[in-house]
């Protein structure tokens, strides 16, 4: 795999990095870039692919936090390993820098381009392993005051003293503590995305979980760790494993589709106790990623309701109910309708006293859409608008609007009951007890209610 460019941009177009490996790419591709995504408007979508060719370049970009990670090329080369590139420079980059934003990358400028040379050798890939790049790596970075950090990923949702200390996932793998010193800690994330279909009666047509461990370690040494799963976990139907484990898959039971694991990961014992040993490598890495299309219990049941109301007006009624537990709270909820294409004018009301909701009506693409601060569970939001059509309907308004889908976050959550049961650090000496955080996110991957 061969590529010319690698740069990073801002939201608004600003060359953060540029590395030119060959020579081979007029040297506005930036800017040919930035317009192209920015005003995009082709195939009828408001955004663009990953991928597209421009005056015969390829551009391939990951959007990371409001940045865009960007590779240009003009051979023929395999979409998915750029792509896949881009995403471990981005997470090599961040291990370095304790977080990926706009001013960590000009305070570390030094420390970026050094990496860069060494991930990537006159358009080719050497290799993308924190561990490997200790050895040739030698800037410090400057870390950023924390009251200035922005999220960057799943984990970083999680709220609360007790669920997650402030420093969490904003620490670089190289730097110390003020002092001199290294706070000895280990995080562990099982993050879930979702996939979801109701049909217009509310019945699940499909359901998916795409689910990943997620390691950080910030210990000195790396020491062996032990993490112990669900001893009633299966893989594969049945309660065959695809590794030909045996185990019964009785009530309850947590039961894989399929997974695989870090090559760190030894499998020694995990037939007979569902554990996986490892010496965790530095930065952070998935331990283990698993798919689950067993039926599951939903997050939120979502209900829609289309009356016409006249000749030229209906009326939507959209309510969602979130069905976990009272003690969880989910945040940053989108829900989207799009609308028929004559729809000129859209007005809404929400329940009274409700806080931190935001209703908008995109004329451009017809689009519906309300927008929730947090919900807690089984609570019910109803959200009713009202359409005004610039011409009269003639067929039925349910089969020109619609789906209804939804992306929300629900940390300390997840819907396949997979836990992580120890988390066992071998011991150094007797005084050696570093800090474990073991957490849970799910998100919406694909949310979609038909009407």
């Amino acid at each position: 795999m061969m590529i010319s460019q690698f740069f990073v941009l801002s939201q608004r177009g600003d060359n953060i990095v540029f590395r030119d490996y060959r020579a081979e790419v007029p040297k506005g591709s930036t800017e040919t870039f930035f317009r192209k995504v920015k005003f995009w408007t082709e195939d009828g979508k408001e955004e663009a692919p990953p991928i597209f060719n421009v005056d015969g370049v390829n551009y391939f970009h990951v959007k990371v936090v409001g940045l865009f990670f960007v590779a240009t090329t003009r051979v023929n080369v395999s979409p998915s390993l750029v792509l896949e590139l881009l995403q471990r420079i981005a997470r090599v980059i961040k291990d370095y820098l304790g977080v990926l934003n706009e001013d960590s990358f000009r305070k570390n400028f030094v420390l970026v381009y050094e990496l860069l040379d060494e991930v990537i050798d006159f358009g080719y890939v050497q290799t993308t392993s924190t561990e490997v790049l200790k050895s040739y790596v030698f800037n410090e970075p400057i870390v950023v005051a924390p009251a200035r950090l922005q999220p960057i990923d799943p984990a970083a949702i999680f709220t609360g003293a007790k669920r997650m200390p402030g420093t969490a996932v904003t620490k670089s793998v190289v730097a110390n503590e003020p002092g001199g010193r290294r706070r000895e800690e280990i995080f562990v994330d099982i993050i879930e995305k979702i996939s979801v279909t109701f049909s217009s009666s509310g019945y699940i047509l499909t359901s998916e979980i795409d689910g990943t461990i997620q390691m950080k370690s910030y210990l000195s040494g790396n020491p062996e760790i032990r993490l112990a799963l669900n001893e009633d976990l299966s893989i594969g139907r049945g309660g065959r494993s695809i590794y030909d484990y045996r185990s019964s898959s009785g009530a309850g039971a947590v039961i894989l589709d399929d997974c695989n694991f870090h090559e760190s990961v030894r499998l020694d014992s995990f037939d007979m106790d569902r554990t996986l040993s490892l010496v965790p490598p530095d930065g952070e890495f998935p331990v283990m990623n698993y798919r689950m299309t067993q039926e599951f219990k939903a997050p939120f049941h979502v209900n829609t309701l289309i009356e016409e109301a006249g000749r030229l007006k209906a009326e939507v009624i959209i309510k969602i109910r979130a069905e976990f537990p009272s003690d969880v709270v989910a945040n940053t909820i989108t829900v989207q309708m799009p609308l028929p294409k004559y729809t000129s004018r859209a007005s809404f009301e929400v329940e009274t006293g409700a806080a931190g909701q935001r209703t908008d009506f995109k004329e451009s693409s017809k689009m519906l859409e309300w927008n929730l601060k947090k919900i807690v569970g089984g609570a019910e939001h109803t959200l009713r608008a009202k359409l005004t059509f610039a011409q009269e309907s003639h067929g039925n308004i349910t089969k020109e609007a619609g789906p209804v889908s939804m992306t929300f976050t629900i940390p300390m959550y997840n819907v396949s009951r997979l836990q992580v049961k120890y988390l066992q650090i071998a011991k150094k000496s007797s005084t050696y007890n570093p800090y474990r955080w073991v957490r849970y996110v799910t998100q919406a991957n694909s949310y979609v209610a038909r009407i």
